[in-house]
Protein backbone atom coordinates (compact mmCIF):
# COMPACT_ATOMS: atom_id res chain seq x y z
CA UNK A 1 0.00 0.00 0.00
CA UNK A 2 1.28 3.64 -1.12
CA UNK A 3 0.30 7.19 -0.51
CA UNK A 4 1.62 9.64 -2.46
CA UNK A 5 2.99 12.99 -0.88
CA UNK A 6 3.10 15.65 -2.30
CA UNK A 7 5.20 19.00 -0.80
CA UNK A 8 6.55 22.58 -1.63
CA UNK A 9 7.85 22.51 -5.55
CA UNK A 10 10.94 23.61 -3.55
CA UNK A 11 11.41 20.58 -1.86
CA UNK A 12 13.96 18.31 -2.73
CA UNK A 13 13.16 15.78 -5.56
CA UNK A 14 12.83 12.56 -3.04
CA UNK A 15 12.27 13.32 0.22
CA UNK A 16 9.82 12.62 2.51
CA UNK A 17 10.05 14.67 6.23
CA UNK A 18 10.78 12.00 8.58
CA UNK A 19 8.14 12.50 10.84
CA UNK A 20 5.74 11.63 7.68
CA UNK A 21 7.71 8.74 6.56
CA UNK A 22 7.25 7.47 10.19
CA UNK A 23 3.62 7.90 10.69
CA UNK A 24 3.09 6.42 7.22
CA UNK A 25 4.89 3.43 7.72
CA UNK A 26 3.43 2.51 11.16
CA UNK A 27 0.35 2.00 9.21
CA UNK A 28 1.92 -0.17 6.65
CA UNK A 29 2.44 2.73 4.12
CA UNK A 30 5.02 3.29 2.04
CA UNK A 31 5.48 7.02 0.86
CA UNK A 32 5.95 8.18 -2.86
CA UNK A 33 6.95 11.75 -2.94
CA UNK A 34 6.31 14.45 -5.82
CA UNK A 35 6.20 17.94 -6.22
CA UNK A 36 3.37 18.93 -8.89
CA UNK A 37 5.25 20.32 -11.13
CA UNK A 38 7.24 16.88 -11.74
CA UNK A 39 3.96 14.78 -12.40
CA UNK A 40 3.33 14.96 -16.05
CA UNK A 41 0.00 11.96 -16.10
CA UNK A 42 -1.85 12.18 -12.68
CA UNK A 43 -3.88 8.96 -13.36
CA UNK A 44 -0.06 6.91 -13.95
CA UNK A 45 1.11 8.93 -10.62
CA UNK A 46 -2.11 7.51 -8.73
CA UNK A 47 -1.67 3.70 -10.22
CA UNK A 48 -2.05 1.65 -6.93
CA UNK A 49 -1.88 4.47 -4.68
CA UNK A 50 -4.63 4.47 -1.22
CA UNK A 51 -4.12 7.95 -0.55
CA UNK A 52 -2.53 11.78 -0.81
CA UNK A 53 -0.80 13.87 1.40
CA UNK A 54 -0.70 16.91 0.20
CA UNK A 55 2.21 19.14 2.23
CA UNK A 56 1.72 22.07 0.60
CA UNK A 57 2.34 23.39 -3.42
CA UNK A 58 4.14 26.59 -2.64
CA UNK A 59 3.34 29.78 -4.74
CA UNK A 60 3.14 28.38 -7.68
CA UNK A 61 1.73 24.74 -8.10
CA UNK A 62 1.52 24.60 -12.12
CA UNK A 63 -0.92 22.56 -13.61
CA UNK A 64 -0.12 19.66 -12.11
CA UNK A 65 -0.91 20.19 -8.82
CA UNK A 66 -4.59 20.22 -9.42
CA UNK A 67 -5.16 17.75 -11.38
CA UNK A 68 -3.16 15.02 -9.59
CA UNK A 69 -6.08 16.39 -6.57
CA UNK A 70 -8.89 16.40 -8.98
CA UNK A 71 -7.91 13.01 -10.32
CA UNK A 72 -7.34 11.55 -6.64
CA UNK A 73 -10.81 13.13 -6.00
CA UNK A 74 -12.73 11.86 -9.35
CA UNK A 75 -11.43 8.14 -8.30
CA UNK A 76 -12.55 8.39 -4.47
CA UNK A 77 -8.90 8.38 -2.96
CA UNK A 78 -8.24 9.63 0.16
CA UNK A 79 -6.85 12.34 0.73
CA UNK A 80 -5.65 15.04 3.51
CA UNK A 81 -4.44 18.24 2.41
CA UNK A 82 -2.34 20.85 4.84
CA UNK A 83 -1.79 24.45 5.25
CA UNK A 84 -1.22 25.47 1.57
CA UNK A 85 -2.20 21.85 0.38
CA UNK A 86 -5.82 22.62 1.84
CA UNK A 87 -6.07 25.88 -1.08
CA UNK A 88 -5.18 23.59 -3.22
CA UNK A 89 -7.86 21.06 -2.35
CA UNK A 90 -10.70 23.48 -2.03
CA UNK A 91 -9.46 25.46 -5.21
CA UNK A 92 -9.44 21.86 -7.00
CA UNK A 93 -12.95 20.45 -5.89
CA UNK A 94 -16.45 21.44 -7.85
CA UNK A 95 -18.15 24.23 -7.22
CA UNK A 96 -16.28 25.91 -5.00
CA UNK A 97 -17.41 29.11 -3.05
CA UNK A 98 -16.26 31.51 -0.74
CA UNK A 99 -16.13 30.65 2.96
CA UNK A 100 -15.84 33.93 5.69
CA UNK A 101 -12.76 35.06 7.14
CA UNK A 102 -11.14 38.59 7.27
CA UNK A 103 -7.54 39.07 5.55
CA UNK A 104 -5.61 39.73 8.99
CA UNK A 105 -4.56 37.71 12.19
CA UNK A 106 -3.61 39.13 15.46
CA UNK A 107 -0.87 36.57 16.35
CA UNK A 108 -2.67 33.12 17.86
CA UNK A 109 -6.03 32.31 17.60
CA UNK A 110 -7.97 29.79 19.73
CA UNK A 111 -9.08 27.30 16.80
CA UNK A 112 -12.01 25.41 18.10
CA UNK A 113 -13.49 22.26 16.50
CA UNK A 114 -17.04 22.11 15.08
CA UNK A 115 -20.00 20.06 15.98
CA UNK A 116 -19.70 18.44 13.20
CA UNK A 117 -16.22 17.13 13.90
CA UNK A 118 -17.58 15.18 16.77
CA UNK A 119 -18.86 12.62 14.07
CA UNK A 120 -16.32 12.97 11.35
CA UNK A 121 -14.49 9.99 10.49
CA UNK A 122 -11.25 11.96 10.90
CA UNK A 123 -11.47 14.32 13.18
CA UNK A 124 -13.53 12.30 15.80
CA UNK A 125 -12.61 12.11 18.77
CA UNK A 126 -8.92 14.43 18.00
CA UNK A 127 -9.82 16.42 21.18
CA UNK A 128 -8.91 20.22 21.02
CA UNK A 129 -6.26 21.12 18.63
CA UNK A 130 -3.17 22.49 20.31
CA UNK A 131 -3.20 26.06 22.22
CA UNK A 132 -0.13 27.31 20.11
CA UNK A 133 -1.25 26.16 16.47
CA UNK A 134 -1.76 29.33 14.39
CA UNK A 135 -5.29 29.88 12.64
CA UNK A 136 -4.57 30.47 8.69
CA UNK A 137 -5.80 33.81 7.30
CA UNK A 138 -7.56 34.62 4.80
CA UNK A 139 -10.83 34.09 3.31
CA UNK A 140 -10.63 30.86 2.26
CA UNK A 141 -13.01 29.36 -0.47
CA UNK A 142 -14.74 26.09 0.00
CA UNK A 143 -16.58 23.58 -2.22
CA UNK A 144 -20.02 23.89 -1.87
CA UNK A 145 -21.29 20.94 0.28
CA UNK A 146 -18.04 21.13 2.17
CA UNK A 147 -18.26 20.62 5.81
CA UNK A 148 -16.63 23.23 7.87
CA UNK A 149 -14.42 20.59 10.85
CA UNK A 150 -12.47 23.18 12.72
CA UNK A 151 -12.92 27.37 12.78
CA UNK A 152 -11.60 30.65 14.82
CA UNK A 153 -13.38 33.75 15.52
CA UNK A 154 -11.86 35.57 12.87
CA UNK A 155 -11.45 33.19 10.36
CA UNK A 156 -14.38 30.55 10.41
CA UNK A 157 -12.75 27.45 7.77
CA UNK A 158 -10.19 26.32 9.34
CA UNK A 159 -10.38 22.85 8.71
CA UNK A 160 -13.43 20.78 5.77
CA UNK A 161 -13.85 17.96 4.90
CA UNK A 162 -15.04 17.37 1.11
CA UNK A 163 -17.35 14.23 0.37
CA UNK A 164 -16.49 10.78 2.51
CA UNK A 165 -12.70 11.08 2.00
CA UNK A 166 -10.91 14.59 1.33
CA UNK A 167 -10.17 16.72 4.42
CA UNK A 168 -8.48 19.83 4.16
CA UNK A 169 -6.28 21.49 7.16
CA UNK A 170 -5.46 25.09 6.78
CA UNK A 171 -4.02 25.67 10.04
CA UNK A 172 -1.78 23.21 10.01
CA UNK A 173 1.75 23.15 8.19
CA UNK A 174 4.97 21.98 8.41
CA UNK A 175 7.48 24.06 10.37
CA UNK A 176 11.14 24.32 8.86
CA UNK A 177 12.20 21.12 9.36
CA UNK A 178 9.63 19.27 8.53
CA UNK A 179 7.25 18.72 11.53
CA UNK A 180 3.86 18.88 12.45
CA UNK A 181 3.39 19.15 16.06
CA UNK A 182 1.50 16.46 18.64
CA UNK A 183 -1.57 17.77 17.49
CA UNK A 184 -0.78 16.83 13.96
CA UNK A 185 0.75 13.99 13.50
CA UNK A 186 -1.99 12.19 15.87
CA UNK A 187 -4.19 13.39 12.72
CA UNK A 188 -1.80 11.97 10.00
CA UNK A 189 -1.84 8.57 12.30
CA UNK A 190 -5.55 8.91 12.00
CA UNK A 191 -5.36 9.42 8.47
CA UNK A 192 -2.65 6.64 7.80
CA UNK A 193 -5.13 4.01 9.69
CA UNK A 194 -7.97 5.50 7.67
CA UNK A 195 -6.19 5.14 4.01
CA UNK A 196 -4.99 1.31 5.18
CA UNK A 197 -8.58 0.44 6.08
CA UNK A 198 -9.84 1.43 3.35
CA UNK A 199 -7.00 0.33 1.07
CA UNK A 200 -9.72 -2.62 -0.32
CA UNK A 201 -12.57 -0.10 -1.51
CA UNK A 202 -10.31 2.62 -2.53
CA UNK A 203 -8.43 -0.11 -4.98
CA UNK A 204 -11.74 -0.77 -6.49
CA UNK A 205 -13.27 2.59 -7.07
CA UNK A 206 -9.91 3.81 -8.22
CA UNK A 207 -10.37 0.92 -10.69
CA UNK A 208 -13.83 1.40 -11.77
CA UNK A 209 -14.34 4.99 -11.62
CA UNK A 210 -11.41 4.98 -14.49
CA UNK A 211 -13.90 3.08 -16.95
CA UNK A 212 -17.39 4.44 -15.51
CA UNK A 213 -17.98 6.27 -18.80
CA UNK A 214 -17.20 3.53 -21.31
CA UNK A 215 -18.63 0.60 -19.53
CA UNK A 216 -21.93 0.39 -20.76
CA UNK A 217 -20.66 0.68 -24.07
CA UNK A 218 -17.90 -1.74 -23.69
CA UNK A 219 -20.48 -4.15 -22.48
CA UNK A 220 -23.40 -4.15 -23.92
CA UNK A 221 -22.97 -7.29 -25.98
CA UNK A 222 -23.53 -8.96 -22.41
CA UNK A 223 -26.73 -8.20 -21.71
CA UNK A 224 -28.75 -11.00 -23.15
CA UNK A 225 -26.56 -13.26 -20.76
CA UNK A 226 -27.50 -11.26 -18.15
CA UNK A 227 -30.78 -11.28 -18.68
CA UNK A 228 -30.83 -15.30 -18.81
CA UNK A 229 -29.43 -15.24 -15.67
CA UNK A 230 -31.68 -13.49 -14.03
CA UNK A 231 -34.37 -15.64 -15.32
CA UNK A 232 -32.65 -18.58 -13.55
CA UNK A 233 -33.56 -16.69 -10.45
CA UNK A 234 -36.96 -17.51 -11.12
CA UNK A 235 -38.14 -14.57 -8.56
CA UNK A 236 -41.76 -13.96 -7.71
CA UNK A 237 -44.27 -11.24 -7.83
CA UNK A 238 -43.63 -8.25 -5.12
CA UNK A 239 -40.53 -9.41 -3.85
CA UNK A 240 -37.78 -7.18 -3.37
CA UNK A 241 -34.12 -8.33 -5.36
CA UNK A 242 -30.79 -6.51 -5.35
CA UNK A 243 -27.90 -6.55 -8.17
CA UNK A 244 -25.21 -6.31 -5.80
CA UNK A 245 -21.72 -4.72 -7.10
CA UNK A 246 -24.51 -3.35 -9.96
CA UNK A 247 -22.41 -1.46 -11.53
CA UNK A 248 -24.38 0.63 -14.13
CA UNK A 249 -27.49 -1.80 -13.61
CA UNK A 250 -27.68 -3.83 -16.55
CA UNK A 251 -29.47 -6.67 -14.57
CA UNK A 252 -31.79 -3.89 -12.84
CA UNK A 253 -34.11 -4.07 -16.10
CA UNK A 254 -34.82 -8.03 -15.95
CA UNK A 255 -34.83 -7.65 -11.97
CA UNK A 256 -37.90 -5.50 -12.44
CA UNK A 257 -39.57 -7.82 -14.97
CA UNK A 258 -39.82 -10.46 -12.49
CA UNK A 259 -40.76 -8.55 -9.69
CA UNK A 260 -43.13 -6.41 -11.48
CA UNK A 261 -44.39 -3.27 -10.30
CA UNK A 262 -45.23 -3.91 -6.86
CA UNK A 263 -41.99 -5.58 -6.30
CA UNK A 264 -38.66 -3.62 -5.30
CA UNK A 265 -34.92 -3.37 -6.88
CA UNK A 266 -31.81 -1.88 -5.86
CA UNK A 267 -28.56 -1.55 -7.76
CA UNK A 268 -25.94 -1.58 -5.38
CA UNK A 269 -22.22 -0.29 -5.67
CA UNK A 270 -19.38 1.20 -4.08
CA UNK A 271 -17.95 3.61 -6.52
CA UNK A 272 -20.18 6.29 -7.13
CA UNK A 273 -19.20 6.55 -10.64
CA UNK A 274 -20.85 3.19 -11.68
CA UNK A 275 -23.81 4.81 -10.02
CA UNK A 276 -23.91 8.05 -11.88
CA UNK A 277 -23.21 5.61 -15.26
CA UNK A 278 -26.29 3.64 -14.24
CA UNK A 279 -28.64 6.98 -14.16
CA UNK A 280 -27.53 8.09 -17.31
CA UNK A 281 -28.34 4.97 -18.72
CA UNK A 282 -31.37 4.89 -17.10
CA UNK A 283 -31.35 2.73 -14.83
CA UNK A 284 -33.94 4.80 -12.54
CA UNK A 285 -37.13 3.84 -14.10
CA UNK A 286 -36.26 -0.20 -13.14
CA UNK A 287 -35.45 0.63 -9.17
CA UNK A 288 -33.29 2.70 -7.09
CA UNK A 289 -29.51 3.32 -6.85
CA UNK A 290 -27.41 2.93 -3.46
CA UNK A 291 -24.04 3.42 -2.81
CA UNK A 292 -23.10 1.32 -0.46
CA UNK A 293 -20.09 -1.29 1.05
CA UNK A 294 -21.98 -4.43 -0.34
CA UNK A 295 -20.72 -6.64 2.48
CA UNK A 296 -22.39 -4.22 5.21
CA UNK A 297 -25.93 -3.75 3.55
CA UNK A 298 -27.62 -1.45 5.27
CA UNK A 299 -30.76 -4.13 4.65
CA UNK A 300 -32.83 -5.28 7.87
CA UNK A 301 -32.40 -9.23 8.42
CA UNK A 302 -34.73 -11.42 6.06
CA UNK A 303 -35.68 -8.65 3.75
CA UNK A 304 -35.10 -9.80 0.49
CA UNK A 305 -35.48 -12.32 -1.81
CA UNK A 306 -33.29 -12.51 -5.04
CA UNK A 307 -29.79 -11.35 -4.49
CA UNK A 308 -28.18 -11.33 -8.15
CA UNK A 309 -24.47 -10.36 -8.03
CA UNK A 310 -22.13 -10.88 -11.10
CA UNK A 311 -18.61 -10.43 -11.03
CA UNK A 312 -18.39 -9.59 -7.33
CA UNK A 313 -17.04 -12.29 -5.47
CA UNK A 314 -13.13 -11.60 -6.70
CA UNK A 315 -14.06 -7.85 -5.62
CA UNK A 316 -14.97 -7.82 -2.06
CA UNK A 317 -11.87 -7.91 0.42
CA UNK A 318 -13.68 -10.98 2.55
CA UNK A 319 -16.06 -13.04 0.31
CA UNK A 320 -16.80 -15.22 3.36
CA UNK A 321 -18.30 -11.91 4.98
CA UNK A 322 -19.82 -10.98 2.26
CA UNK A 323 -21.14 -14.06 1.46
CA UNK A 324 -22.52 -14.22 5.32
CA UNK A 325 -24.04 -11.33 5.12
CA UNK A 326 -25.64 -11.54 1.65
CA UNK A 327 -27.35 -14.62 3.77
CA UNK A 328 -28.38 -12.13 7.18
CA UNK A 329 -30.57 -10.20 4.53
CA UNK A 330 -32.02 -12.98 2.41
CA UNK A 331 -35.64 -14.13 3.22
CA UNK A 332 -36.22 -18.67 3.31
CA UNK A 333 -37.01 -19.41 0.14
CA UNK A 334 -34.74 -16.30 -1.53
CA UNK A 335 -32.26 -16.99 -3.83
CA UNK A 336 -28.53 -16.25 -4.15
CA UNK A 337 -27.34 -15.97 -8.06
CA UNK A 338 -23.01 -15.56 -8.73
CA UNK A 339 -22.73 -15.00 -12.63
CA UNK A 340 -20.12 -13.63 -14.75
CA UNK A 341 -20.57 -13.67 -18.53
CA UNK A 342 -17.17 -15.76 -19.04
CA UNK A 343 -16.28 -19.18 -17.50
CA UNK A 344 -13.32 -19.31 -14.66
CA UNK A 345 -11.25 -20.79 -17.50
CA UNK A 346 -12.03 -18.52 -20.59
CA UNK A 347 -10.64 -15.61 -18.20
CA UNK A 348 -8.03 -17.40 -16.45
CA UNK A 349 -6.19 -17.80 -19.98
CA UNK A 350 -7.40 -14.07 -21.04
CA UNK A 351 -5.11 -13.54 -17.91
CA UNK A 352 -2.35 -15.23 -19.22
CA UNK A 353 -2.42 -18.12 -15.98
CA UNK A 354 -3.74 -21.08 -15.28
CA UNK A 355 -6.94 -22.26 -13.39
CA UNK A 356 -6.52 -22.36 -9.45
CA UNK A 357 -7.80 -25.26 -7.49
CA UNK A 358 -7.55 -22.58 -4.49
CA UNK A 359 -9.90 -20.38 -6.30
CA UNK A 360 -13.21 -19.77 -4.33
CA UNK A 361 -15.63 -20.22 -7.30
CA UNK A 362 -14.00 -23.67 -8.14
CA UNK A 363 -16.96 -25.99 -7.07
CA UNK A 364 -15.51 -27.31 -4.34
CA UNK A 365 -14.68 -24.29 -3.04
CA UNK A 366 -17.48 -22.36 -3.48
CA UNK A 367 -19.91 -25.11 -2.43
CA UNK A 368 -17.83 -25.31 1.21
CA UNK A 369 -17.95 -21.82 1.88
CA UNK A 370 -21.30 -21.58 0.73
CA UNK A 371 -22.43 -24.03 3.41
CA UNK A 372 -20.37 -22.10 6.50
CA UNK A 373 -22.21 -19.04 5.40
CA UNK A 374 -25.32 -19.99 5.65
CA UNK A 375 -26.31 -20.95 1.86
CA UNK A 376 -26.70 -24.13 0.21
CA UNK A 377 -25.51 -24.87 -3.72
CA UNK A 378 -28.29 -25.89 -5.42
CA UNK A 379 -26.82 -25.05 -8.87
CA UNK A 380 -23.20 -24.59 -10.48
CA UNK A 381 -22.22 -24.26 -14.23
CA UNK A 382 -18.34 -23.31 -15.18
CA UNK A 383 -19.41 -23.61 -18.74
CA UNK A 384 -17.20 -22.03 -21.66
CA UNK A 385 -19.58 -18.94 -22.04
CA UNK A 386 -20.50 -18.20 -18.50
CA UNK A 387 -20.34 -19.17 -14.99
CA UNK A 388 -23.47 -19.20 -12.81
CA UNK A 389 -23.85 -20.74 -8.96
CA UNK A 390 -27.29 -20.46 -7.46
CA UNK A 391 -27.52 -21.10 -3.76
CA UNK A 392 -30.40 -21.08 -1.38
CA UNK A 393 -30.42 -19.95 2.44
CA UNK A 394 -30.28 -23.16 4.91
CA UNK A 395 -33.08 -23.24 6.91
CA UNK A 396 -32.19 -20.55 10.11
CA UNK A 397 -32.48 -22.51 14.02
Amino acid sequence: MAVVVVQDASTEAGRVPPAVHRILAAAGLAARPVRPGDVEDPAAALAAVEGVVVLGTGPSPGAAGPALVREALAADVPVLALGTGARLLAATAPAAGAGGGSGATNGVRRIELTPAAATDPLFGGTGRPSAGLRAAPGAHVVPDGAVVLASCADHPVQAFRIGAGAWGVCFLAQDRAGRLGTWGEELLGRFAALVAARAEHTATRAFFTRRAGAWEERFAHQTPAYEAAVARMRLAPGGRALDLGCGTGRAMPALRRQVGPRGQVLGIDVTPAMLAAAARHGRTRHGHLLASDCARLPLPDASVHGVFAAGLVDHVPDPRAALREWARITAPGGTLLLFHPSGRAERAARHGRPLDPADLLAEHNLRTALETTGWLLDAYEDAAGHFLARAVPLPRP
